[in-house]
């Protein structure tokens, strides 16, 4: 994988280690429903990590409730889900420290973006307050989705596709480098176990981005 010239990345999972939090998130919103409901939309959270928070939340509604959902609904539960993220994430601990070495390795001879499954708004916020923002182009997030992420910050590139990878840890972000005609490399989730590039050591992707 060589001339690569920008990086696209993921951001939960892969720059910020917020799984559990994100899990917490959604329980705590939605205490008040059964527990077995809830851990449907549990489930459905964690095999669907690029899918945004909006996606999730009609999801519960109309799959797993059985209810309509009005879109008013939909943003203010989408609110109170960011509310908890933006208390409980803005904690530097939860830098993935691969990734932090890793761009110490490399970090300045690549363009980043990130298109990410989180709410764009408070994206921007955490990578602010994180003090990472200035790594990055662009950060996007929901609730436009991840397939048009990509192909927005491929169109406000200088490069072509061939000079961009996407590095994410779900299938969502592997299906939105397949739409996008663009290079992927898989970390750390056996969905992409059997992806040409997969890493479980996140710094490993120096060896890769530079191979001939």
């Amino acid at each position: 994988m060589n001339n690569i010239k920008e990086i696209i990345w993921d951001f939960d999972g892969v720059i910020l280690l917020s799984d559990a939090v994100r899990e917490y998130g959604f329980r705590k919103v939605f205490e008040a429903h059964p527990e077995e409901q809830v851990e449907q939309l549990v489930q459905f959270h964690l095999k669907n990590g690029g899918l945004s928070r909006y996606v999730k939340i009609r999801y519960f509604y109309e799959n797993i409730l059985n209810q309509p959902i009005s879109e008013e609904e939909v943003m203010q539960l989408a609110d109170n889900f960011s509310v908890i993220m933006r208390e409980a994430l803005v904690n530097v601990n939860l830098l993935n420290p691969e990734w932090l070495e890793l761009m110490k390795q490399i970090g300045k001879n690549y363009v980043h973006s990130i298109a990410s499954g989180s709410d764009g708004n408070e994206l921007n916020y955490l990578c602010r307050a994180l003090g990472i923002a200035d790594h990055f182009k662009i950060i996007s997030g929901s609730p436009t989705p991840k397939k048009q992420l990509v192909a927005d910050i491929i169109d406000a590139s200088a490069f072509s596709k061939e000079e961009i990878v996407l590095i994410g840890d779900a299938i969502n972000d592997l299906e939105a480098a397949e739409f996008n005609q663009i290079q992927f490399i898989g970390y750390n989730h056996h969905s992409l176990k059997d992806t040409p590039f997969f890493l479980t050591d996140l710094t490993k992707a120096a060896q890769i981005l530079s191979r001939n």
